[in-house]
């Protein structure tokens, strides 16, 4: 699994012309998975991102994680994470999970993360065409690869 990771003052969806999901202060989540993924990388990644440390302390040093804050998180599947573009001018994205798989993995991660962080998580729309609108706060943006670990 991939996933870019912005602290964000407010993010939301929106699914032909209706807002489905808005956050305030907290993670959006970008979330790519691929067919190697499994159940390792959805407790590794969730794990990961509930214990971020990435918003300031008393003292303005990133020391504190989403948790900590009572942040909100927002996650969008976003298969082109996976995009190469080694050859040519046209990514490829055949490391890309096909939808049979990726939905069932997607969702999980979704749950588990909601586990972790013990609040609803926000969602888009697997496969949707969406708009995704933020105010970055920072900006802080991560990315994350359950098979690098890091």
């Amino acid at each position: 699994m991939r996933a870019v990771i912005q602290r964000v003052a407010h993010a939301s969806v929106t699914i032909s012309g209706e807002v489905k999901s808005r956050i305030g202060q907290g993670l959006l989540v970008l979330l790519a998975v691929e067919d190697a993924d499994g159940g390792e990388d959805i407790e590794w990644l969730s794990g990961k991102i509930a214990r971020l440390r990435v918003f300031p302390d008393d003292a303005g040093v990133m020391n504190r994680s989403v948790q900590e804050i009572g942040g909100e998180v927002l996650v969008v599947s976003q298969f082109t994470l996976f995009a190469s573009t080694r050859k040519g001018n046209r990514p490829s994205y055949v490391r890309s999970a096909k939808p049979e798989t990726a939905i069932p993995l997607y969702e999980s991660f979704v749950a588990r993360l909601s586990r972790e962080l013990e609040k609803p998580v926000q969602t888009g729309e697997f496969g949707a065409d969406m708009q995704v609108a933020l105010e970055n706060d920072g900006p802080v943006t991560l990315i994350i690869d359950s098979k690098l670990r890091e």
